[in-house]
């Protein structure tokens, strides 16, 4: 089944999009959603005439995107962990700590846009994430789990 997005949607597309889903995921959950249409001839037209009317202001997007990808290539992250024994974490680091931890820098990137490999990370170590800033601006972000030290105050 052939849809156009409505909206960004994880792992799926980006608004405007068309994407082939199967029948049952259109017909279920994306378009009584509001989260997609059916991709008809006319639909194809009007989204061919907004798109173009969009390339405009798509470009400037794609500035601020590649401005806000230089600067968090600039930061260079170390994320604290709870680790217990052979280096494996009390819990896991996930996309939302990722998130977090680029707040704390000053740079405001929402989780559903950082894809991990696996997920979770359960143990320390450097990692890669993949940061989708805008459908043209992808990039490898390196960062590493370290051990959290908990220094307990003097009595």
């Amino acid at each position: 089944m052939e849809l156009i997005l409505k909206q960004d949607i994880e792992n799926l597309g980006f608004k405007d999009e068309i994407v082939i889903v199967k029948n049952g995921y259109g017909r279920n959950f994306l378009i009584p959603t509001g989260k997609a249409v059916l991709a008809t001839e006319s639909a194809k037209k009007i989204l061919a005439e907004n798109i173009k009317q969009q390339t405009k202001k798509n470009q400037k997007l794609v500035k601020e995107a590649q401005k806000l990808a230089d600067a968090i290539l600039k930061t260079n992250l170390k994320i604290p962990a709870k680790v217990g024994e052979g280096d494996r974490l009390f819990g896991s680091i996930n996309s939302k700590n990722l998130s977090d931890a680029f707040s704390k820098e000053g740079n405001q990137l929402d989780k559903k846009y950082i894809i991990i490999p696996g997920r979770n990370i359960k143990r320390l170590g450097t990692y890669e994430a993949t940061l989708r800033l805008h459908r043209e601006v992808i990039i490898k972000y390196p960062f590493e789990v370290i051990a959290e030290t908990n220094k307990k105050p003097a009595k």
